[in-house]
């Protein structure tokens, strides 16, 4: 059996199946940070991986919800990242965000940013394996009892 990925832009109707599989995904609850709202707005710049297995149903194997800033015309953002657990060190991962950082450069994007838990030491450790720096967690970032670490990476 032999199974393989297919990479595309993401698309609105994406949102189901993202919302359906992160809390298990994630083993908590986290759907909550995942609003359809990111996927209405930002699709063209999300990433969607789909993994096909001889004449099964094509299935979600991981996403990237991120987008450019409004505020500032050379940065951009990741908001969401999910892999399939079952391929969790295959370089899935890896692969979104390098098509992430090509395209926020090919739209004059330099650095982009993204956010963690404290507590979530495997996305510390794959950002900075990524070549993202990490700040000290900032207390209360997204709300009281809410503290980040804010990551930055340049795309230089």
């Amino acid at each position: 059996m032999s199974a393989h990925l297919t990479f595309r832009a993401a698309v609105p109707a994406d949102y189901d199946a993202m919302v359906a599989v992160v809390d298990t995904w994630w083993g908590r609850p986290i759907a909550g940070a995942l609003q359809r709202v990111f996927l209405d707005h930002f699709s063209r710049t999300s990433l969607v991986a789909e993994r096909s297995v001889d004449g099964e149903p094509v299935q979600l194997a991981g996403f990237l919800v991120g987008f450019p800033s409004a505020a500032d015309a050379e940065q951009a953002y990741i908001h969401f990242v999910g892999v399939d657990p079952a391929l969790r060190g295959s370089g899935l991962g890896r692969v979104l965000y390098k098509q992430f950082f090509d395209l926020m450069r090919s739209q004059g994007r330099t650095v982009v940013h993204a956010v963690t838990s404290p507590v979530n030491t495997g996305s510390i450790a794959f950002h900075q394996a990524l070549g993202f720096s990490a700040g000290e967690p900032v207390v209360d970032y997204d709300g009281p009892g809410a503290d980040r670490v804010v990551f930055t990476r340049s795309l230089s």
